[in-house]
Parts: C-alpha cells; sequence; structure tokens
C-alpha cells in the first residue's frame, strides 16, 4: 500500500509467552502495529511440544480469520507479524512469521528492518548448498542458526547475530522459549512488556503493550537479545561493538504519536520539532496552520503553538479508501491523492497557510496537496517540513532505496519550493531535529540514526556500497563533500 507521502512503513513484531489466549491478545497487538504493514499478517504458536502457523496475504482482518485462531486453541506461546516488504517479493512465500520443522525442533522467526549483507550470505550459503524458499532476507538468519556449530539455540542464534547486519529487530519461537533480539546500534526498536496477569510480551511499539493494559519493562537495546521462558526472562549481550543509533524516521514518521521510543513520547518529540520548525522558520503573514494527516498533525499543532496561530483542520484524509485501490505506479499514486485527502474548502478559502508535513520524498504528492489547497480557494501556501532534507537512500528498512527517487538528491530547497508551486519552502535542522527529539546519548547524533538527512550510514552500507556510490548525484556528492568522511572536498570517494 502506497502511502500518500510516498514512504512506506516498515513492519511490526510482537509475541507473548505462556498464556492461554496468546494467539487472540498476539492478534490484538498486530492489530495496533497495522500502521507498520498492511502487505501481509501470521501468527506461529507453540504448546509446548509443537509449534503450527497461519498467515495470508493483506490487513490482518483479511489475512486471519476467526476460524484460523481457533486452530490455535490450546497453545500458550505465539509470536506474530504484520508485514510491509522492504526486501523480497510480495507473494505469500515472503509472509512471516516463517516456520521450520526440523528433525530435533522447530522455530518460527519473524524480522523487522532490513539486512544489508543478506544478498552475499545467501550467495554463500547457496554454494554450500542451502535452499531458500522466499526471497526475503529473514530466511537468511535460520540458516546461519541451523548451520552453526554451537551447541545450543542461544549460542548459535549469537553467532547468527554477529553475522548479519543491517537494522533489525528478531522474534523466534522455539517450544522451550521466546526470542526477541535487536541490532547493534538499536536502529530498530523492540520492547519488553507485562501483562496485568504476569506474562511478558514484546513489541515493536510500546503502543502494542498498552492495548493489552500491560506495563512496559524495558526497552532492548542495541546489541541486546531476550529470552523468555518458564523460568522468567532474561536479558543478554551478543556484542559488545554497539553504537546507539536509533532511526529519527521512526519518530517522524512510522511509530503511532502514542508509543515511545527510548523514553521520548512520539506525539510529544513530534510537537517539538514542530515548535523548533516555528523558531527556525517561521511565517509572518500566515493566518492558518494545517497539518498533513496523519503523522503531521502533532508537528502542525507545536509549529501553530509556537507561532500564536489559529490551527485549523484544512485536509481531510479519508480513512476507508480501498487499499486496493492505490496502485504502484506514479500515476495512479498522484490521482490517490485526492481519493484519501480532501480540503475544506470554507476554512482554506482567501487564507494564507502554513502546511506542515513531515517529509518530502518524490515531490509529486507535495505538489498536488498545494495544488489541492490553492483550487480550495487558499491565497498562499507556505511548506514546512517537520524533518530535514530527505537526500540520501535508506537501506535500514525504510522503501525508499535509491537516489532516483529523492527529489532533494538532484534539487534544491528553492527549486522544490517552485515545483510544488508553493509560496515558500523550509525544513527542520538536523540539529533541531535531534534537539527536539532530545535523546543524551554521548554519541554521534545523540543517538539517533538520521542516514537520509546526513549520509551517514551507522551499521555501513555492505551489498549497497557499490551501487549507492555509483548512484550518488551531483548535489549529494557536493553535500557528502562538506559533511562525512566518505569524500574529500573536491568530491572524490575514499578508497
Amino acid at each position: 500500500m502506497y502511502d500518500i507521502h510516498g514512504l512506506n512503513e516498515e513492519c511490526g513484531l510482537f509475541g507473548i509467552w505462556n498464556h492461554t489466549e496468546s494467539a487472540h491478545l498476539t492478534y490484538m497487538g498486530l492489530q495496533s502495529l497495522q500502521h507498520r504493514g498492511q502487505e501481509g499478517a501470521g501468527i506461529v504458536c507453540s504448546n509446548g511440544q509443537n509449534l503450527i502457523g497461519e498467515r495470508g496475504l493483506g490487513l490482518l482482518t483479511e489475512a486471519l480469520s476467526q476460524q484460523d485462531l481457533a486452530t490455535f486453541q490450546g497453545y500458550q506461546h505465539a509470536i506474530g507479524h504484520v508485514r510491509y516488504a522492504t526486501s523480497g517479493n510480495k507473494g505469500i512465500e515472503n509472509i512471516q512469521p516463517f516456520l521450520y520443522h526440523f528433525y530435533d525442533m522447530s522455530v518460527g522467526v519473524c524480522h523487522n528492518g532490513n539486512l544489508i549483507n543478506a544478498q552475499s550470505l545467501r550467495k554463500e550459503l547457496e554454494q554450500q548448498g542451502a535452499i531458500f524458499h522466499s526471497s526475503s532476507d529473514t530466511e537468511v538468519i535460520m540458516h546461519l542458526i541451523r548451520r552453526s556449530k554451537q551447541p545450543t539455540f542461544e549460542s548459535a542464534l549469537t553467532e547468527s547475530l554477529c553475522t548479519i547486519k543491517g537494522g533489525f529487530t528478531f522474534a523466534l519461537l522455539t517450544k522451550d522459549a521466546l526470542y526477541g533480539a535487536v541490532d547493534p546500534n538499536a536502529i530498530r526498536p523492540l520492547v519488553v512488556g507485562k501483562l496485568q496477569t504476569g506474562e511478558y510480551v514484546i513489541a515493536s511499539e510500546t503502543c502494542a503493550i498498552d492495548v493489552l493494559g500491560g506495563e512496559f519493562v524495558r526497552d532492548i537495546h542495541a546489541g541486546e537479545y531476550v529470552v523468555i521462558n518458564d523460568d522468567g526472562i532474561r536479558v543478554e549481550s551478543y556484542t559488545t561493538e554497539t553504537t546507539t543509533a536509533i532511526s529519527a524516521m521512526e519518530y517522524i514518521y512510522f511509530a503511532r504519536p502514542d508509543s515511545t521510543i527510548a523514553g521520548k513520547n512520539v506525539h510529544a518529540v513530534r510537537k517539538m520539532s514542530g515548535k523548533r520548525l516555528a523558531e527556525e522558520s517561521p511565517v509572518e503573514d500566515a493566518d492558518m496552520v494545517i497539518g498533513v494527516p496523519n503523522s503531521s498533525l502533532s508537528a502542525a499543532t507545536g509549529y501553530a503553538e509556537a507561532m500564536n496561530l489559529p490551527y485549523e483542520m484544512g485536509l481531510i484524509k479519508n480513512q476507508y479508501v480501498a487499499r486496493t485501490f492505490i496502485q504502484p505506479t506514479q500515476e495512479l499514486r498522484e490521482q490517490g491523492v485526492r481519493v484519501k485527502l480532501s480540503a475544506v474548502k470554507d476554512i482554506v478559502h482567501g487564507k494564507n497557510i502554513v502546511m506542515v508535513d513531515d517529509s518530502i520524498v518524490r515531490g509529486t504528492t507535495s505538489k498536488r496537496i498545494v495544488r489541492l489547497l490553492k483550487d480550495a480557494g487558499a491565497k498562499s501556501v507556505h511548506v514546512r517540513i517537520a524533518s530535514p532534507e530527505f537526500m540520501f537512500p535508506s537501506f535500514y528498512g525504510i522503501d525508499v532505496s535509491t537516489t532516483a527517487e529523492l527529489i532533494s538528491a538532484n534539487k534544491s530547497p528553492e527549486e522544490i519550493k517552485d515545483y510544488i508551486e508553493a509560496e515558500s519552502l523550509a525544513y527542520l535542522s538536523v540539529d533541531g531535529l535531534i534537539e527536539s527529539i532530545g535523546i543524551d546519548e554521548d554519541v554521534p547524533y545523540h543517538g539517533l540514526c538520521v542516514e537520509s538527512f546526513t549520509g551517514d550510514y551507522p551499521a555501513g552500507l555492505y551489498d549497497y556500497e557499490e551501487r549507492y556510490f555509483a548512484s550518488l548525484s551531483e548535489r549529494q556528492k557536493a553535500f557528502l563533500a562538506q559533511n562525512t568522511q566518505y569524500f574529500d572536498k573536491a568530491g572524490n570517494q575514499y578508497v
């Protein structure tokens, strides 16, 4: 499903140990994570002896029926997944969790993020005789675990986690335990919660714990994994080579506003970024502030408060557009904006408007929204973006992995302003974003991954490196020459 902004969500994980209604609670947890993926969903359950699973394409309600859930009756342990494909095809074979039955054990596994060395690992594994049944990079870790010479499943898992690279979280289920793991930079979030009845859960966001009436226990930090079994809960480190770099896009765009990541509420962060944006780029002659639904609304309220301007509902999002309506072509994506968004004519007519959005990726959507407002009678539209310029591709689990997709890779803000036909355009600074989030870590970018704004990739590039450097635009090269280690001042790539 293509979002009106041109970004697509990642995936959502959930797991629970030792509850008689494990499948139904997992289903509820996944519903609260539906915003992270709408292409498919699945659940794998264990009764302490056997593992069984169900999965399907589409939204959770389409993918898993009540009849499917009934097959899990009597199973106390579960993991679940909602998927948006950042790599791999979109067929049923790629819907997770994957379930493997071996001669000595069964394992369910699901994954959020992207493994940036999956292609080379897969080639190496296939040369050793491995057979893959999907095009998803998630399958790689299971092959690594089974080929490990380590004496236990846990030690084989930790060895495999040290082999893969990228931004990722994993949930794995065996008959003996539930495991959750986070990459060495904590780019992708994973949290532990506890239900009122005492059972532990893991989830991609705290909102999935809240919806079940549970309480937050802790984040799983960079390079850590958690083991939950009948003995309780245990958190271990699988590597000491860690540097916290939480994806800033979780705060800007992906996470639900009621979620908390690394102690920072997402709504509060977005509102603060809107206030900082107003300080950096005020509009003096504006009559009102409007936000682009839904992830920009918090930032818009912050901007309005800081400018002492009324915040109005000038754009309305249709929440009930059939997800099959908008297809992955540019023409239909553009037409879909008018179906998904409409301007409130009586509110915007004759007004000078500040339109706050969270990002500009391809630019075509912003252009159509500006046109939508002007067609409704807006006198002027000043666009303010509550994040820095989206100038570089992401390889850690966001579906924007080529320079060609990014308008900021080739056009300046002034050129983009003219393209989208706005009266003015300004972005939040990188420092403004970092300070708005406010993570107090004494590491680069204060513990944030801001690769799409700086071209600085904390987990490296691996399989993507050659393609990345070959595709860089002159504007990207000029930026990197001034700001990162990869280029010298003449724009020449370091070897």
